[in-house]
């Protein structure tokens, strides 16, 4: 057994490269081998993204406070709260965030494959964001 304890971990900002607007990554954890699952508790403030990407063996968000947007390609973007839980199936191209007034924080957990758990791609349009 192993128990990291809460704020044993400084708190990260998502990289700018996979996210639009001001992102906190805390608590990130990952399995040993052969475990492959992993994830984190993300905080999106207002107006706040992931850019699109997909994962390989799909992911799951549980959002634990706030008014978050959820959107896979060719879908419409859907509203997420507090206690929902979101699966995106493996290679389902996606994005989610903060809506444009209010913050967001989620739990995602994914699994690797071959190593990586996320492909990213291009950033989220203001379009798809706001539309």
């Amino acid at each position: 057994m192993e128990i990291t304890r809460s704020g044993s971990k400084p708190s990260a900002p998502g990289p700018a490269d996979y996210f639009t607007g001001t992102v906190r990554i805390d608590a990130p954890f990952q399995g040993t081998e052969p475990a492959r699952v992993g994830g984190a508790t993300v905080t999106f403030e207002p107006g706040a993204r992931t850019a699109w990407h997909k994962h390989p063996l799909g992911q799951t968000l549980i959002v634990i406070s706030g008014l978050g947007w959820v959107m896979r390609e060719g879908g419409s973007k859907e509203d997420i709260h507090p206690g929902d839980i979101i699966w995106f199936a493996p290679g389902e191209k996606h994005w989610h965030g903060a809506t444009d007034r209010t913050a967001m924080t989620h739990i995602a957990i994914a699994e690797s494959e071959n190593g990586s758990p996320v492909t990213w791609m291009e950033k989220v349009s203001d379009e798809d964001y706001c539309g």
